[in-house]
Order: structure tokens, then C-alpha cells, then sequence
């Protein structure tokens, strides 16, 4: 439990960022509603790759005392503001240029793209402790490399996107004059605004369970060795990341809701006993088949959390629609789950996390049961 402080206090930086997610997901959204899906997701990536750059360039705090610390701060805030709109608008873009019968499986590589750049960075970290850096080198320095790499792909991935088509229902708004979108017109829909928040609620909270809070619990709750974390998170991430297009491909077929009732029912009654089995996991091998299951039940909310919101929103306010209300979800109840669950640890109660997590699950799981069929009824199919 001496490492929990320690932990705790890298969560609090990691939380910083998602303060200005809500901020990004409304300018972003704005953005990108306004002059247009393509601009908005090369400006993001351009943003990403300062921050990380920012991170990988900042020197120590023995070398420039509170200015590292602030320079840390201020690149997590430029990350925030980056994924806050992200988000809104690669799941406006990916669900726009689909088949509407293909929709469901496009939206889906959203997250194949997001946990495969997880388990990226995994395997860089790995390659580097055990190829490439001594222990002390990767703890000195070597940590910053991982940082340079992603800001080179995010100027390879703004180049990529640069060159992207805008979409035919952006296009189409815009030829017709009505492509300005107001600040405001978002809040002429707050039943799908309120939608967005409820559907998010128990999804997010499990996605940052299972991937950035999973690290920590393996090595202090579960006692892995540092390599053996490594091997069943990558392991695990790389189970999610297949997962994604099969439940979108799923959703194609049989429809959104029934697959986000899935999630939330298996959601309720299986989290605690697996959180619980995993924290007294005999080996690896058990840690990662436990992780594994849970992300056949946290899949079913990923693979189609983008496309179910964006079929809410008309084009004029889809991507602001979708990121505002998704980025404010995801601060309240993402970035702070593994700050609490490390508190929770900290103050001898690490099973009430588990009730927790259940608890949001189930909250989302009365949305999804009271909640239209996107798939039926999209706003994505009607004439506006």
C-alpha cells in the first residue's frame, strides 16, 4: 500500500487533463460543425502532438524546479482540450462516410484505433526495458521516447487526415447555406443530450478501468511483476482491440440497443465477482483470462459507443452534440475512476470501487432499456 500516494498523485495529473475535455469537446464540436469534419480532426491531432512533445522535452524538476511541474500541467490541458474534441468528431466523421448498413462496424474502428494505440505504446515500453534501456536509462531518460514517437505519428496522422474527403452530409449542409452551426444549437435537444450523458455514464467508467486504472491494479492489488503486467495488459488490449468490429458488425444485424443492454446486464451482475476473482488471481494466465471476459462485456458498449450517439444528432450539431455531453461524462466519471479507486485502496475499502463501477454500469443500463434503437430510428436517415 506504500506505492498508493505515489499512484494517487499521477492519477491527480492524469485527471487535469479531462478538466478541459468538456471545453475541447464543445469547441471541437463547434469547430467541426461549422467549417467542417476534416479540418476539425487535423487540428486535434496537430494539438496532441504538441503536448506530447511538450512532455517529451520538458526537463526535470531538479534542473528547472515548479516550471517542470507547470510545463507537465500545461501539456496534459493542450492533450485535453485535443481528445475532448476528437472524439465528437472521428465518431461524426467514421459514422457519416459509412453505408448506412455498414454503420455500426466503420464507427467501430474508432476504438480499434484507440486501444491499438494503447497497446503501441505498450509494446514500445516494452521493447525499450527489455532490448533496448537499462532500468536506470528508461527511468532517467528513456521514458521520454515513447512521447517523441507519438508526436511523430500525430503529424504523420495530420498529414493523413489532410488529405482526407469531407463528408457528403457536411457537403451537403454547406452547399445548402446552412453549414455555420450556432454555440447554442446544441441546446435544442436536450433529451439526446441527456442520452449521450446516460448511455456514457457505466461505459466510460469500465473502459478506464479495464485499460489505464488495470496497470496499477495488477501490480498492487494482484502482485504481478512489472513484466507480467506488461504481458496481460498487452494481451488483454489486444483481445479488446479484435473485439471492436465483431460487436459492430453484430450491431449492423441485430441492432444498438440490444447489444448496449448486453453490456449493461452483464455489466450489473458480473463486475464485482470479476474485479474480486482478479484481485486474488493466481497467476498471470487467470489475470488475463478475468480481463479478457470483462472486455467481451465492456466491447459490446465500445465498439458502438460513437455511432449510437452520433444517430441522435442532425448534421448541424452532430460532432458537438456527441462530443460536449460525451467529454463531460467522461471527466466526471473516467478520468477520476482510478483516482477514486487508488483513494479507496489507500483507506482500506478496495472493494467498494467494485460497487461502484456496478453502480454506473447499472445507471446506463436504465437509459439503454428506456432508449430508442439508433439503428431503427437514426437522425442520421431522416431528411433535414
Amino acid at each position: 500500500m506504500g506505492h498508493c500516494p505515489q499512484q494517487l498523485n499521477a492519477a491527480l495529473l492524469f485527471a487535469a487533463g479531462f478538466i478541459m475535455r468538456p471545453i475541447g469537446g464543445w469547441l471541437f464540436g463547434h469547430f467541426a460543425d461549422s467549417y467542417g469534419r476534416r479540418k476539425a480532426l487535423t487540428v486535434s491531432v496537430l494539438m496532441m502532438c504538441g503536448g506530447s512533445l511538450i512532455i517529451a522535452v520538458t526537463p526535470t524538476y531538479a534542473s528547472i524546479g515548479i516550471a517542470a511541474p507547470i510545463l507537465l500541467g500545461f501539456a496534459r490541458i493542450i492533450q485535453g482540450l485535443s481528445l475532448g474534441g476528437e472524439y465528437g468528431t472521428s465518431a461524426t466523421y467514421l459514422s457519416e462516410i459509412a453505408h448506412d448498413k455498414h454503420r455500426g462496424f466503420y464507427a467501430s474502428f474508432q476504438y480499434v484505433t484507440l486501444i491499438g494505440g494503447q497497446l503501441s505504446a505498450i509494446v514500445v515500453l516494452l521493447l525499450l526495458q527489455k532490448w533496448i534501456l537499462s532500468a536506470e536509462e528508461l527511468r532517467t531518460w528513456g521514458w521520454r521516447i515513447p512521447f517523441f514517437i507519438g508526436a511523430a505519428l500525430a503529424v504523420f496522422a495530420a498529414v493523413m487526415r489532410k488529405s482526407m474527403h469531407e463528408t457528403d452530409a457536411y457537403r451537403k449542409k454547406s452547399l445548402a447555406g446552412r453549414s455555420r452551426s450556432s454555440l447554442g444549437a446544441i441546446f435544442k435537444y436536450p433529451r439526446e443530450v441527456f442520452l449521450v450523458v446516460g448511455i456514457t455514464i457505466g461505459g466510460t467508467a469500465a473502459f478506464y478501468t479495464y485499460t489505464v486504472y488495470m496497470q496499477k491494479f495488477l501490480k498492487l492489488s494482484v502482485k504481478l511483476t512489472d513484466d507480467q503486467t506488461t504481458m496481460v495488459t498487452a494481451g488483454s488490449l489486444l483481445v479488446a482491440m479484435l473485439l471492436q468490429p465483431f460487436y459492430g458488425w453484430l450491431s449492423d444485424l441485430v441492432g444498438r440497443k440490444r447489444l448496449l443492454i448486453g453490456f449493461g446486464v452483464a455489466g450489473t451482475l458480473f463486475t464485482v465477482p470479476l474485479m474480486t476473482k482478479l484481485q486474488t488471481a493466481t497467476g498471470p494466465l487467470q489475470a488475463f483470462l478475468l480481463i479478457a471476459a470483462a472486455w467481451l462485456i465492456v466491447s459490446a458498449y465500445t465498439s458502438i459507443s460513437g455511432v449510437v450517439k452520433a444517430e441522435l444528432f442532425p448534421t448541424n450539431v452532430r460532432a458537438t452534440g456527441v462530443g460536449l455531453p460525451y467529454a463531460l461524462t467522461v471527466s466526471i466519471f473516467g478520468g477520476t475512476s482510478e483516482m477514486l479507486a487508488l483513494w479507496l485502496k489507500s483507506i482500506g475499502h478496495e472493494g467498494w470501487f467494485y460497487y461502484y463501477l456496478t453502480g454506473c454500469i447499472a445507471i446506463s443500463l436504465i437509459v439503454y432499456i428506456f432508449m430508442r434503437d439508433t439503428l431503427k430510428s437514426s437522425a442520421m436517415d431522416r431528411h433535414e
